[in-house]
This record gives C-alpha cells, structure tokens and sequence, in this order.
C-alpha cells in the first residue's frame, strides 16, 4: 500500500492559493472531519524569530483560511513551551499572534497552568514511554477526540537527524520533562505516533520548506531558500520525503525506519505517491552530522561517558544548569554573533519581505 504525499513549489506571492491548492490535492477533508474540533499543533523551536526554525506565519495562515473557506468552524491553535523557549515570546516573535487575531482563532499553550493533563494508557504495546515514566504517561485532556494538524519545518536536527511531522508531536504531547526521553529519542516519536492514531479523530501534517534548515538544528542552522510545501496524511512518509530532499536515506533515520516496519505510517520513498511535483530525484545535500557547543555537551549525557550521571544532571534539583547554559549559549552568544547576520540576509530574500510584510 502506498502513501500520498502532496509537493508544490511556491512563490511569495501566491503562497496561501497554494497552500490551499497544497491541501486540495491530497483530498483533506478525507482525513479530518469539520464536525470535529481540529487543533493546530504550532511548531515553535525558538522564542526569537529564526527563518525555518519554527512555523512560519504564512503556513499558519494559508492552512487556517483554507480550513475557514472550507466551512471548518471549530479551530484551536496549540502551543507549547520548552524548558528553554518561551512560548508567548515565540508566539509574538513569529506573528503566530497577528495570524490568530486575524481569523479569530483561540490559542491554548499546553505547558500552561490552564491546561489539564491527564494519565492516559496506550491499548497498543510502546517501545519506551512506560519505562522512562514509570508512573504513567500524562497527555493533554484536550487532544482527545480532536483532529490534528501538524504544522513542522524543513529542518535537521542534532538528535534525530532531521525533525517533522513525528518530532512535532513530542512538543505537544509530552510536558516539561520531555528531555528525559532524549536519549531514546526514535523510540519515543514512534510510541507518540502509536498514541497519536489512538486519540485523536483526524491527522494531519503540512510541512513548510519555504525557508528550510541545514546543520545543527533547530537553533543553529544555516538557512536556505527552497520555496517548497508539502502535505500528507501519513507523517512517517512527509518525514521520509522531507528527510530524502535534504539528502538522507530516509531509512537510515531510526525514527523513520522503526515506523515503516512497524506498520504505522510508509517511510520507504519507493512506495510514496507524489501529487503535485514529483520531488523524487531532489538532493540538496544538507549536512546533518554538525554539532553546537550546546548539543556536544548533550549528547556527552544521553549517549557518552557523561551517561551514568544522567539523572543527576538532567532529572535533579541541579538540572536547571543545562537550561541556563543553553541559554547562554544560543541566546547570548551564537545568535548575536552568528544567528543575527544570518537572519539579516535572510530577509533580503522574498521569503523574508513576506514575514516583514505581517504588522
């Protein structure tokens, strides 16, 4: 059985017809059903604006008045923060705000006070979850018996190689303490993706490579114009054709391979449908392999001779020294040395006239 993965070359100044011509042509309303709220799981890496890091403000957009136009009413976009990003911050930094305003959408952030988290059990069996919390695994109360759609970028990453559909879901349905898992990362996007099909009614992923990011991701990435947007039902195959573009062997990416065999989703490329653009032969030879001063010193803990000290470091009263030293680290130093030149040329581009262009 194959999987469709909807691919279209964009333009600054046609983006929202095509987002909406984008989710047309893989049929959506086959998958999500406009009598059931739908929520918008909004990808933020970075409370500063960073091209390609975090959702852009035109695919909030273009997916929003498509689902609008289409007659869907019940529309939720979801947040969440991370132990070193500020969702309101990164809300307003990437002009998820003005977006939301515009059409009336409520916002929820999920780290928040305000939202319930509740113990759920998985009827299907987990590679990971229920031993890195033993005590059970809590979900937000308000993703059940709602459609998803995931809102990921173009991207690598210095965990998982590169990050998408299946990485957007760990910001949304774990909490706080979600880094506890980092050391079996693949595992635990594949046990969030087992959950994913037992709760929600509907999924979704629509993926933006308007700008997309090359290196030690999410953060530290070198940024490219690729002006490519992508839609699909199936997130381990979205994953698998973002991560061939970006020139990686889809299933060499544990995540992705893991998935595939276990049957939730089709990670193998050969037995992908293209709709719109056959992208099959793409290569942009991303590097994925690169590390920041901050992600050496991680991958010291959760894979190298730092391994035994784990929980002391990461899981303890000192723990917050990681938080504070990534911080430091891109928000002190690598971005306004490095980032900051970086995101200047970037808005030279037509990609970046078009987010200064939302006030």
């Amino acid at each position: 059985m194959k999987s469709l993965v909807s691919v279209l070359f964009s333009h600054p100044n046609r983006i929202l017809e095509d987002y909406s011509n984008l989710l047309d042509s893989i049929d959506f309303e086959k998958f999500i059903d406009k009598k059931n709220e739908t929520l918008l799981k909004v990808n933020i890496s970075w409370d500063k604006y960073y091209p390609g890091c975090s959702t852009a403000p035109w695919q909030l957009e273009g997916v929003i008045k498509k689902l609008k136009d289409t007659g869907f009413s019940e529309i939720i976009s979801a947040h969440n923060g991370t132990v070193v990003v500020d969702p309101e911050e990164g809300r307003k930094k990437n002009k998820h705000d003005l977006v939301e305003n515009k059409y009336k959408i409520p916002y929820i952030v999920l780290d928040s006070g305000e939202t319930k988290w509740i113990k759920f059990t998985p009827k299907s069996k987990l590679l990971v979850l229920d031993k890195i919390f033993p005590d059970g695994i809590y979900i937000p109360e308000i993703f059940m018996g709602k459609n998803i759609i995931h809102l990921p970028t173009v991207k690598t990453h210095v965990f998982t190689g590169m990050t998408g559909a299946m990485k957007n879901a760990f910001g949304g349905l774990l909490n706080r303490n979600r880094h506890w898992t980092h050391s079996s990362i693949h595992e635990t996007l594949v046990d969030l993706l087992i959950i994913q099909k037992e709760i929600h009614t509907g999924i979704l992923a629509v993926m933006d490579g308007t700008f997309a990011g090359e290196g030690p991701g999410p953060r530290a990435t070198r940024i490219h114009s690729k002006n490519i947007i992508l839609a699909s039902s199936d997130q381990v195959a979205i994953d698998s054709v973002s991560a061939k573009l970006m020139g990686f062997d889809p299933l060499k990416i544990p995540k992705i391979r893991l998935a595939h065999e276990l049957g939730l989703g089709i990670g193998d490329p050969r037995q992908i449908e293209f709709k719109g653009e056959n992208v099959s032969k793409i290569n942009w030879n991303f590097s994925r392999k690169e590390n920041t001063f901050a992600s050496w010193g991680q991958k010291l803990i959760y894979w190298g001779p730092l391994k035994p000290f784990e929980k002391l470091l990461l899981r303890s009263k000192i723990s917050p020294w990681a938080f504070w030293a990534s911080n430091i680290y891109h928000n002190f130093y690598w971005f306004r040395f490095i980032g900051n030149q970086r995101v200047k040329k970037a808005m030279k581009t037509g990609w970046g006239q078009l987010f200064m262009k939302y006030k």
